[in-house]
């Protein structure tokens, strides 16, 4: 028996990386799925492989920062699969530099994707959860419905380099923090998974080699120093960065039965490294 059969999951940023492996795997275990990508080609493959496995899924396409996005998300869920259980706010990318040489676009357009995006995306459901969780409470049949929120050990513990991400993802835990109340009474749990190094498109790509990704048309450097890398590694207990697909599994507990009465918590999925 899937334990996620026939809930409809919203993911942001699901064509690739941990997104995708998120996607993924809540698929395999019966979750209809809303997969989304800044571009078509990639959340096209992973809706493809979802269905070849005999799930179900659909895209909507676009960047979370746009202003109608939230809205425009809730409504491909609703008018899909007539639903919402699950919403994954996983999208994003990074953008670093000393705070001295960090440009206001820099600052404000990281916050932009990993506060603002979230924080409209969970808006834009309120009616459907209030007034769902209502008439279920009449009927004397409730539900759970799942929250989970990306974040990252920058947003616990800092970083050099990283005042626009830190802050962001540290907003993202205050954010499932003050939704967990509210939502409470809902039926809804609201959780947080802070992810410390996890071996990705972005943190793969050697930032010597100039490697870059397109955002709405800029191309952003990405990566990091293999050296860099080597040194992080070493200091995880567990001796390597993790695999997205382990990441993936840190967002599923958050979304099975059994975390039921678990809210408003942040998960480090950090191999032990604090």
């Amino acid at each position: 028996m899937h334990k996620l059969n026939r809930k409809v999951a919203l993911i942001s940023g699901s064509g690739r990386g941990i997104g995708r492996e998120i996607a993924l795997k809540l698929a395999s275990e019966g979750a209809r799925v809303v997969v989304n990508d800044l571009d078509a080609g990639p959340a096209n493959e992973v809706v493809a492989e979802i269905r070849a496995a005999g799930g179900e899924a659909v895209a909507c396409i676009g960047s979370v920062t746009q202003p109608d996005f939230g809205q425009r998300f809730v409504d491909t869920a609703l008018e899909s699969f007539g639903g919402i259980d699950i919403i994954v706010n996983n999208a994003g990318f990074t953008w670093d530099n000393v705070i001295q040489k960090m440009s206001d676009e820099q600052w404000e357009d990281i916050l932009a994707v990993h506060l603002t995006a979230p924080f409209r995306i969970l808006r834009a459901a309120a009616e459907f959860i209030r007034e769902s969780a209502k008439k279920e409470a009449e009927l004397g049949t409730p539900v759970f419905r799942k929250v989970v929120n990306i974040s990252s050990t920058s947003g616990v513990y800092g970083n050099a380099g990283q005042a626009n991400y830190a802050a962001a993802k540290s907003g993202i835990n205050g954010l499932t923090k003050a939704l967990a109340k509210e939502w409470g009474r809902y039926k809804v749990n609201v959780n947080s998974v802070a992810f410390g190094l996890i071996k990705t498109r972005l943190t793969e790509a050697d930032a010597q080699a100039d490697a870059s990704i397109d955002i709405d048309g800029r191309r952003i450097k990405v990566g990091v120093n293999p050296q860099i890398l080597k040194n992080a590694e070493s200091l995880i207990p567990l001796g390597r960065g993790g695999t997205p697909e382990e990441a993936a599994g840190a967002v599923y507990m958050f979304c099975i039965p059994e975390s039921n009465y678990v809210s408003g918590q942040v998960l480090v999925c950090g191999g032990g490294r604090p």
